[in-house]
């Protein structure tokens, strides 16, 4: 293993003071590990959180800022935050119309933010949650009783951001939040596997010419392991397990983010999106809006995820919004 590190113990504190040096629109509590925006809103606003392993960058806290996150809860590499730590970021954020989180569907991130938002509620704070289980991969896996929580998860804390932005309630906010993840579907594809800096060594064995098919961002099997395709085609099953779960029509608009798992060059990306750019416009399906990068990654894992996301009216001008965070920004 080969990385920029010091010891794997001070990875996450390490990570957290250069982030914190990197943009001073953040506020990074290095021994609560909470990230905060620096500047408080002009006016009451609900607070909305997020939080889960470390190793996703720039999930989650890259997120945090205008028009996104107020705070990010950043557990260290695949290991959620724990309560206290949520809760601390709950209060922090909390103007008193109350505060949304929201959770990625894995065992100890919606165990954990459950038990922050009961420690909350006996502290007079409203709390909602949005679960994300966008992942049309697998059921119940490794990490997970359910579908997976991914690459939505941008979705819908940019959407439900810019409508907290504008003044909502924290029930228009969630609600806002479970509609973009009803709306979202995902599937990724890995072609080698990830190190963590605790255990040293590649997660599995991935022989050069095999691809693992419905991988998990931590590197948790997919659906089946099979012979390296073209891109053509390993778009084609992705769109096939996405629009087979989440049926659109001609004139359908969306929104649609090929995102990297934290190794794959942008280039390999826009080969990518070339391919489901095609393959949707031969469906009669419109892209509104596009993102393609590293969005939700998996440390040094090369591979690559679909989202798309069918948007209507509002949740397209919620995403054309102003956004300014380290990760994403436009409009400001």
């Amino acid at each position: 293993m080969k990385k920029f590190l010091n010891t794997p113990d001070s990875f996450l504190s390490d990570a957290l003071t250069g982030m914190a040096a990197a943009h001073p629109g953040l506020t990074v509590d290095l021994d609560r590990k909470i990230v905060t925006r620096a500047a408080e809103p002009q006016r009451p606003k609900v607070g909305l959180i997020s939080g889960g392993g470390s190793g996703h960058e720039p999930l989650h806290s890259g997120f945090v800022g205008f028009g996104m996150l107020d705070a990010a809860c950043p557990g260290q590499v695949f290991t959620s935050p724990v309560p206290d730590q949520i809760l601390a970021a709950t209060k922090a954020v909390d103007r008193g119309v109350g505060v949304v989180h929201v959770v990625k569907n894995y065992t100890g991130d919606v165990m954990n933010f459950q038990m922050a938002a009961e420690l909350a509620a006996d502290e007079g704070i409203l709390v909602e949650t949005v679960l994300v289980d966008d992942d049309v991969a697998v059921q119940d896996s490794t990490y997970t009783a359910g579908r997976r929580g991914t690459g939505a998860t941008v979705f819908v804390e940019k959407i439900a951001g810019a409508l907290a932005e504008n003044g909502a309630s924290v029930a228009e906010v969630a609600e806002m939040g479970r509609r973009v993840n009803a709306a979202s579907r995902s599937f990724a594809v890995a072609l080698t596997a990830c190190t963590t800096p605790a255990s040293g060594v590649p997660g599995f064995h991935l022989p050069d010419d095999e691809m693992e098919v419905g991988v998990g961002i931590h590197g948790e099997p997919g659906r089946s392991r099979e012979k390296l395709r073209s891109a053509a085609e390993i778009v084609s099953t992705a769109l096939d397990a996405i629009l087979s779960d989440q049926p659109l029509a001609p004139a359908d608009e969306t929104i649609v983010m090929v995102n990297g798992l934290g190794a794959t060059p942008l280039i390999e990306l826009y080969v990518l999106f070339g391919e489901v750019a095609n393959a949707l416009s031969g469906k009669g399906i419109a892209i509104a809006h596009s993102l393609v990068g590293n969005y939700v990654t998996s440390l040094d894992m090369a591979g690559a995820s679909i989202t798309i996301c069918r948007a209507d009216e509002q949740i397209l001008q919620l995403w054309n919004a102003p956004v300014h965070t380290p990760a994403l920004r436009w409009g400001m």
